[in-house]
């Protein structure tokens, strides 16, 4: 991000001159197996990636109204699970409904603008069906933004009996 400031007239009216700063964040989450560390007791933290990973995961599960006065949180899978298999139209539906959660949710993730053919480059989603089990394999690949670093993320959704 580049901030561009113009200095004031003390500094001998230098209004061409711009500074460029950037921000670079380190992103921190906490594991969310909540293990202890065995000396401090202290609860294990999860960084860069791997807490982005963590958190798209997060969002790929939660369903609608799950959490608290954000009603349309999460990426609502689990309304899919028992719907007609009917081709490609469901499973279209699925990556839709990834990355709009993913880009409205989720702003650690890399989001680049689509080509003419509507191919990503920043985020791909392939989603798997099994109707016979009802279950899916939804696999996410994406930057994350800052650290550059290619992420894969594969879950399994499927029902519970």
């Amino acid at each position: 991000m580049a901030v561009r400031r113009s200095l004031s007239i003390e500094d001998k009216n230098l209004s061409n001159v711009t500074v460029a700063t950037t921000s670079n964040r380190k992103y921190l989450d906490l594991d969310l197996a909540f293990a202890p560390k065995p000396v401090s007791g202290d609860i294990f933290k999860k960084s860069e990636a791997a807490a982005v990973r963590q958190a798209v995961k997060n969002l790929l599960m939660t369903n609608y109204n799950e959490k608290p006065f954000q009603p349309f949180f999460g990426a609502n899978l689990n309304n899919y699970l028992f719907e007609l298999a009917d081709g490609d139209s469901l499973e279209s539906d699925i990556e839709d409904e990834i990355r709009v959660a993913i880009a409205t949710y989720e702003p650690r993730v890399e989001q680049k603008n689509f080509d003419i053919r509507g191919v990503d480059d920043s985020l791909k989603i392939d989603v798997n069906l099994s109707p016979d089990a009802n279950s899916m394999t939804v696999t996410v690949i994406f930057n994350v933004i800052n650290s550059g670093e290619r992420v894969e993320l594969t879950t399994t959704l499927n029902r519970l009996r």
